[in-house]
């Protein structure tokens, strides 16, 4: 399956926006900040949406925050984080229909069982290094690359 065109990234935005708005209260997601010992970080290419983003997704119910960041890695990436986690931030997004929240946690402690297997929703899953992201980077999970190296000031927004 190919990636949505960049074109049609406002109209499915608005489309998932509208589905939570009359499904869902206030959403809770999480994204894993994962980096390795070269001076990388992990970025994920969906087969849905245009672009490189920190892996995560939706907190489900009875799930905590850390435990949905695990799960993630793992259905996104094959990574099986290890130890404690740092959250890095709780951010507001906006464009998710004004009531969705995201958590950021720094995984730096981590190990990769097998090698990634791309599928329907994973295209990609790689390693990039922290001051060389692809320029088709999402703006959010550029911010917080920007946020680590201490390079912009921490914001609550995504």
């Amino acid at each position: 399956m190919s990636p949505v065109p960049a074109s049609l990234e406002p109209s499915l935005r608005r489309v998932q926006s509208l589905v939570l708005r009359v499904t869902k209260g206030v959403t809770f997601g999480i994204r894993g900040f994962v980096t390795d010992a070269n001076g990388g970080v992990l970025l994920v290419r969906h087969s849905y949406v245009p672009g490189w983003h920190l892996p995560g997704g939706a907190v489900d119910p009875g799930e905590t925050a850390a435990e949905a960041v695990a799960r993630e890695l793992a259905e996104e990436a094959g990574i099986e984080a290890l130890g404690p986690f740092r959250l890095m931030g709780v951010y507001f997004n906006k464009a998710m229909a004004g009531r969705d929240h995201v958590a950021v946690y720094h995984v730096a402690e981590w190990r990769q069982p097998s090698a990634f297997v791309p599928n329907r929703e994973i295209l990609e899953a790689r390693f990039f290094p922290l001051a060389d992201l692809p320029a088709e980077t999402s703006t959010g999970s550029r911010r917080r690359v920007e946020e680590y190296l201490g390079l912009a000031e921490p914001s609550h927004l995504w």
